[in-house]
């Protein structure tokens, strides 16, 4: 037994050996292996939004390698060399990947994919025709693309401004007239008015008129015309007259409210009047006392005794005298259209009536009036004393064409 055992302990040792061997073998070989894999890897390069990253890779195209890398790229990110590009020794790759933007241009917002570095860069992708210091751009042209960032632009046009007295044509962005307003600090009253209206959306071209309007008082002063009454007076002799008080204007304040747009009235209206001073009213004494009567058949002596008598027997039938004439209406100033004698002038606009002083002319008597006519002599004035007539005449024109004259009268009885 014990020769046995010796014999079997050398081979077991040597089989251990063989197996120890092989195992080595295995490993350097698996060394070798993996050794001489990872040496025929090619070097790639990728930088990816400016980061850079170096791998090692048997891929045999870029898009390989980016699957290899679980790298999703998508379509509008933007890689060079492009994905069907072979990789041979050493590649650098650039990698960079798009953001979504929404872009807002004149109102219309829509979303646009870039790899633009910043704003600048995005708009010159878009085309836009920018104009820094007229037109409105948010965010800044040198702000950095971010993922799902807002961008706004608007392209001014000119509208033309007319303010206090100014016109003006100015870039704008704005969408209405009350922005518009706002934008240039353009400040409004209550009372001001705006075309077109504040709510009114602007387009190229548009005219925006501001109309400063105002309310003030104006105070004005007028005269109030004074009346004229007649009192009847019998110690006055029938067809005088006496001014008993003279007239005295009255004076109001009349308060307007005046409505000015731009500095012109449009509109006035009167809010209230204020009584400064009454007028007085202008008081004429009529006389009633009758007219002292002459007795035509009486003796030459008898009516040698007055010199009224024998003014009155020198009124007889056909005396002719040179007089002074001027003419009034029924209407005139401190008339009542009723004569001494009573005729209603104001009912009887042609009548030919004359105003005589009846110790010269006797009141009744019918005349003959040079460039008149037949009268009668039915009325008297405070003005006419001896040798004046005043012939009535139906308008104030009339009046004023026959103004002043000398004329020749006949009595005819």
């Amino acid at each position: 037994m014990e020769t046995n055992r010796s014999q079997l302990l050398p081979a077991l040792s040597f089989r251990k050996k063989l197996v120890i061997s092989v195992i080595s073998l295995i490993l350097f070989g698996g060394v070798i292996t993996y050794a001489v894999y990872e040496a025929t890897k090619a070097t790639v390069t990728i930088s990816i939004d400016g980061e850079e990253v170096t791998v090692q890779s048997h891929a045999s195209t870029v898009a390989e390698l980016m699957k290899e890398q679980e790298w999703e790229v998508q379509d509008y990110d933007f890689i060079e060399p492009g994905l069907d590009t072979e990789i041979t020794g050493n590649l650098s790759v650039t990698w960079n990947q798009a953001k979504e933007v929404f872009v807002t241009i004149q109102g219309h917002e829509e979303p646009v994919w870039t790899t633009a570095d910043d704003v600048e860069q995005l708009i010159k992708e878009l085309n836009i025709d920018y104009r820094e210091e007229h037109d409105l751009l948010s965010p800044a042209l040198n702000e950095e693309i971010t993922d799902r960032m807002n961008l706004i632009y608007e392209s001014a046009f000119q509208v033309e401004l007319t303010s206090d007295g100014e016109q003006h044509e100015l870039w704008t962005t704005s969408t209405t007239v009350a922005d518009f307003l706002e934008r240039e600090s353009v400040t409004l009253s209550e009372l001001d008015r705006v075309e077109p209206a504040l709510e009114t959306r602007l387009d190229r071209e548009s005219e925006i008129q501001v109309i400063r309007v105002e309310k003030v008082t104006d105070v004005v002063e007028e005269s109030v015309a004074f009346g004229t009454v007649t009192r009847k007076d019998s110690e006055l002799r029938s067809g005088r007259e006496e001014v008993v008080q003279a007239g005295e204007e009255g004076k109001v304040n009349k308060h307007y409210e005046v409505v000015l747009e731009d500095g012109e009235e449009v509109s006035r209206e009167l809010v209230k009047t204020e009584t400064v001073k009454e007028s007085k009213d202008r008081i004429v004494a009529v006389g009633t006392q009758p007219a002292p009567t002459v007795s035509r058949g009486s003796s030459s002596s008898s009516s040698s005794s007055s010199s009224s008598s024998s003014s009155s027997s020198s009124s007889s039938n056909g005396r002719t005298m040179t007089v002074t004439a001027t003419a009034y209406t029924a209407g005139c100033s401190g008339c009542s259209g009723i004569t001494a004698t009573g005729i209603n002038l104001n009912n009887n606009r042609n009548m030919k009536v004359i105003a005589v002083d009846p110790n010269v002319i006797p009141l009744g008597s019918r005349v003959h009036v040079e460039g008149y006519g037949e009268a009668i002599a039915g009325d008297t004035g405070g003005a006419i004393v001896g040798n004046k007539i005043d012939v009535h005449v139906p308008t104030k024109s009339d009046a004023r064409a026959w103004g002043r004259r000398t004329v020749k009268i006949t009595i005819i009885n």
